[in-house]
C-alpha cells in the first residue's frame, strides 16, 4: 500500500462556508498514483472545519451558515472563553459539530465525489486567516 502526505494552506477566507475542492486537488498531484484508495483531508484548527455537501446551489452554503448561527449564537451570556472576540467559542462549538476532517474514496486516481458534492471549509471566525490542511491519501 502506498501512502503519500501532503500539508499546505489555503488562502484566507471570509467566515462562512468554502467549496474547497478544486484548491485541495491543486496540492495533491499524486492523487493520480492511487487506483483504489482514501483520501484524508485534515484541518489543523479549532475554529474551522471541514465538511462534504452540496457544491451546486451557493443558497445552500448560505443557509448552512444561517443555520449554525442561530444554533450556536454568539450573543449567548454564559460563554465564558471569548478573549479573542464574540465568535471565539462559537467557534470552537461549530467545529465540533461539524469536524476536522473529511474521507472519500478514490477510485481511478480520482476522488470519488458524488455528482453534487464538494469538499467545505466552515471558517466560523470573522477573520479566521489562512488554514492549514494536512491530506493524506493511501491505496494501490
Amino acid at each position: 500500500m502506498k501512502i503519500i502526505q501532503k500539508e499546505f494552506s489555503l488562502k484566507p477566507r471570509a467566515r462562512g462556508f468554502h467549496i474547497i475542492t478544486d484548491e485541495v486537488l491543486s496540492h495533491i498531484p499524486e492523487l493520480k498514483q492511487i487506483s483504489t484508495g482514501l483520501a484524508h483531508v485534515f484541518i489543523k484548527h479549532t475554529s474551522a472545519s471541514l465538511s462534504i455537501n452540496e457544491n451546486a446551489d451557493p443558497s445552500v452554503r448560505t443557509d448552512m451558515e444561517t443555520h449554525f448561527n442561530v444554533m450556536v449564537p454568539e450573543d449567548a451570556e454564559y460563554y465564558e472563553h471569548t478573549l479573542e472576540g464574540p465568535d471565539d467559542m462559537t467557534s470552537h462549538i461549530k467545529t465540533t459539530l461539524i469536524g476536522t476532517g473529511v474521507t472519500i474514496p478514490i477510485t481511478g486516481g480520482r476522488l470519488n465525489l458524488g455528482t453534487w458534492q464538494g469538499i467545505y471549509l466552515c471558517e466560523h471566525r470573522n477573520r479566521g486567516g489562512s488554514r492549514k490542511i494536512v491530506v493524506t491519501l493511501m491505496g494501490e
